[in-house]
């Protein structure tokens, strides 16, 4: 739900927006974000004996010289109750800047860790294919085979050794 309310900010935001604009608005919003992570900043912000413009004032109070655009839509939010979601904008913020520069970000799982060599040829190769910039981190996990999910694009490619053994059997079946 959160995500939903948050493309409407960001589309409001980044509307007449350059690149340079989006990325410094962002940036700010980031610098936000980060106290997001802190519990006793959370229960500032979600305590209703706070004033919501006290609140707006803390969070402000957070970035120097912020931009104007960046106070008005966290005043906005404010008068809205609805600071917490400055997090879900951020995201948002950030994919969408990575479509206006054509750059995305994504990950690669696997149960075994890749050598840096082998996920930089991976990106190099759907780089080529999709006509982008991509960068892929990695995170291994319990996943049998390999899956590369790229999120902003929309794209999603794995092999898995289940899968392959039960296309194998069903063409063996078939072909008896």
């Amino acid at each position: 739900m959160n995500d939903l309310i948050a493309k409407r900010y960001v589309k409001a935001l980044l509307d007449g927006k350059d690149v340079a604009a989006a990325t410094s608005i962002c940036n700010e919003l980031s610098e936000i974000s980060k106290a997001f992570a802190d519990d006793k900043f959370i229960s500032i912000i979600s305590s209703i004996e706070v004033k919501a413009s006290q609140k707006v004032d803390l969070i402000i109070s957070l970035v120097d010289n912020m931009s104007d655009t960046s106070k008005n839509l966290v005043k906005l939010l404010g008068s809205k109750k609805r600071l917490e979601i400055i997090p879900f904008i951020v995201a948002e913020l950030k994919a969408n800047i990575g479509a206006m520069e054509n750059s995305y970000e994504g990950i690669v799982y696997t149960n075994n860790a890749l050598s840096d060599q082998y996920i930089n040829s991976i990106a190099e190769q759907f780089s080529k294919k999709f006509d982008v910039k991509l960068t892929l981190t990695q995170n291994v996990c319990d996943y049998d085979g390999i899956k590369v999910d790229i999120d902003g694009l929309g794209v999603e490619i794995s092999f898995s050794k289940d899968r392959l053994k039960s296309q194998m059997i069903n063409h063996i079946l078939k072909a008896v």
